[in-house]
């Protein structure tokens, strides 16, 4: 005979909850980790914006090449940083750029790998896995271009399986179908679907330069993009795809401001995860009274200061 449980029973089941007080009192305990984990967002969008809008300005916009075409000192630049921009531009293939930049195909400057998925059935390639394993749906819901995690892992015969690997950390992520453009940088080693183009930085172009080239340049990269039933760029379309290289100097000078925005991004993504996990770990143990709520206060002070 097939147990079962009826909704009239349910109804009249007691649970031991504490007081309302006590409750208001576990709320207000919590929000404090609520509290920080919104603090460190809104730090992190913030530190993206800046590295954002200092991309646009540079290389988009070329702010500083125009402010001394017309006399001025680049704003909130330093005289060595200023120097090293030109006042004169040249004709190219894409327009009009700074005297002394070049134009290059992005597999110029960039090593391009595409990935693969080991077979699902076969439960050597997964069960155990410890190896990050992306798909599109892992860019899909980040709040930063930074990727911490993935949903599934592999096992080192699952990476054998695939002719990229594990790509290195710091390699640049975009999705190539389904859709074609979500970007992120990768914060740990990880292997990679079909579904993505993924950049290795490697031959002198920082990450963070072509993580915001591809953001910036997304339009091109969609209208080269082919497919029947859904738009899907090829790595043979991306590799030709025309790029502004500034020189070395400017780039290294960008890259330690962004660069250093992102670390700091990535930190922020891993200490919301931590913070994340101990509310969890103590909702449960504040309703049962377990523990009480002087000591959940204590160790939410330590771990948010």
């Amino acid at each position: 005979m097939q147990q079962h449980f009826n909704v009239g029973e349910a109804k009249r089941l007691k649970l031991p909850l504490p007081t309302i007080d006590e409750q208001r009192r576990i709320v207000r305990v919590l929000g404090r980790l609520d509290d920080k984990i919104e603090l460190n967002r809104k730090t992190a969008r913030t530190l993206e914006e800046l590295a954002q809008r200092l991309f646009k300005n540079w290389f988009v916009d070329f702010g500083p090449v125009r402010a001394k075409m017309a006399g001025r000192q680049p704003a909130h630049m330093p005289p060595e940083t200023a120097a090293l921009f030109p006042d004169e531009f040249v004709d190219s293939a894409l327009g009009p750029i700074p005297q002394g930049w070049e134009v290059k195909p992005i597999e110029d400057i960039v090593t391009i790998k595409g990935g693969a998925t080991p077979p699902t059935k076969q439960s050597e390639y997964w069960e155990g896995g410890t190896h990050h394993w992306a798909t599109p749906k892992d860019l899909s819901g980040l709040e930063q271009k930074v990727l911490i995690d993935t949903d599934r892992k592999i096992t080192s015969a699952g990476v054998e399986k695939i002719s990229s690997g594990q790509l290195p950390a710091g390699t640049v992520l975009m999705s190539s179908r389904a859709p074609v453009g979500y970007l992120a940088l990768a914060d740990m080693p990880v292997s990679i679907n079909q579904g993505f183009i993924a950049m290795i930085c490697d031959r002198g172009v920082p990450n963070t330069y072509i993580l915001h080239w591809a953001e910036s340049s997304m339009d091109v990269i969609k209208s080269n993009a082919g497919g029947s039933t859904f738009a899907e760029i090829s790595k043979k379309q991306f590799r030709p795809l025309e790029t502004i290289v500034p020189p070395a100097a400017i780039l290294k000078v960008y890259d330690e401001l962004a660069g250093g925005w992102f670390e700091r991004i990535s930190l922020l993504a891993h200490e919301n995860v931590i913070l994340g996990k101990l509310r969890d770990r103590l909702l449960p143990k504040l309703i049962s009274g377990e523990i009480r709520i002087p000591e959940a206060h204590e160790g939410i002070e330590e771990a948010i200061t």
